[in-house]
């Protein structure tokens, strides 16, 4: 498979969570509360792509799939895509863009506070993503910037982790794999 063809259908992918929240308001389908079923199913998504995009490169080094790099900038921008969209749900129809309530809230409640804390981090990793930027910084400190991903994808899962009240299975999962992949890049540091 050519790699645009490959690129145009991943793309194609990323946006069918999208979708997918699309139809079921088109179908009001959303729940009880469809406002925290978007919030959180594109906090999720968000998340879900961050860890998509921090296994790219073990997958790439055990697998031998060298193709995979050509795809973790686009992995990372949908990670940062869907983290806005999450943003912005929480900003406008949670707190109608009311800047005392987002303020006390962020002060107020620490899952909220870790994850705007990871957001605001991701925003300096998305504009930096082009070439240029790789070229304007200097491959060295570039890196040196894009490993905030780590902090952020901890920042992330911490922030799912204090959202939940009950089951904490599901973010307990996405920690565990978390753990999978910082613990291969600390082996692999180790080795060198």
């Amino acid at each position: 498979m050519k790699i645009s063809l490959l690129k145009v259908s991943v793309f194609l992918a990323c946006l069918i969570p999208l979708a997918r929240l699309g139809w079921l308001g088109y179908a009001d389908r959303l729940g009880a509360n469809p406002i925290e079923f978007v919030t959180r199913s594109l906090g999720t998504w968000a998340l879900t792509f961050l860890l998509i995009t921090l296994a790219v490169t073990p997958l790439r080094k055990l697998g031998g799939w060298q193709w995979l790099i050509k795809l973790r900038r686009m992995l990372g921008l949908f990670a940062f895509f869907y983290a806005c969209l999450h943003f912005l749900t929480w900003v406008w129809l949670d707190q109608f863009f009311d800047l005392h309530d987002i303020y006390k809230d962020v002060l107020k409640r620490p899952f909220i506070t870790v994850g705007f804390a990871s957001f605001l981090l991701l925003i300096p990793l998305a504009l930096t993503s082009t070439n240029a930027m790789v070229r304007r910084l200097g491959g060295k400190r570039w890196q040196r910037l894009h490993r905030l991903v780590y902090l952020i994808a901890i920042g992330g899962v911490v922030h799912y982790w204090w959202l939940v009240k009950k089951d904490i299975t599901q973010p307990a999962i996405y920690a565990a794999i978390l753990a999978v992949l910082l613990g291969y890049r600390a082996l692999a540091a180790l080795r060198k």
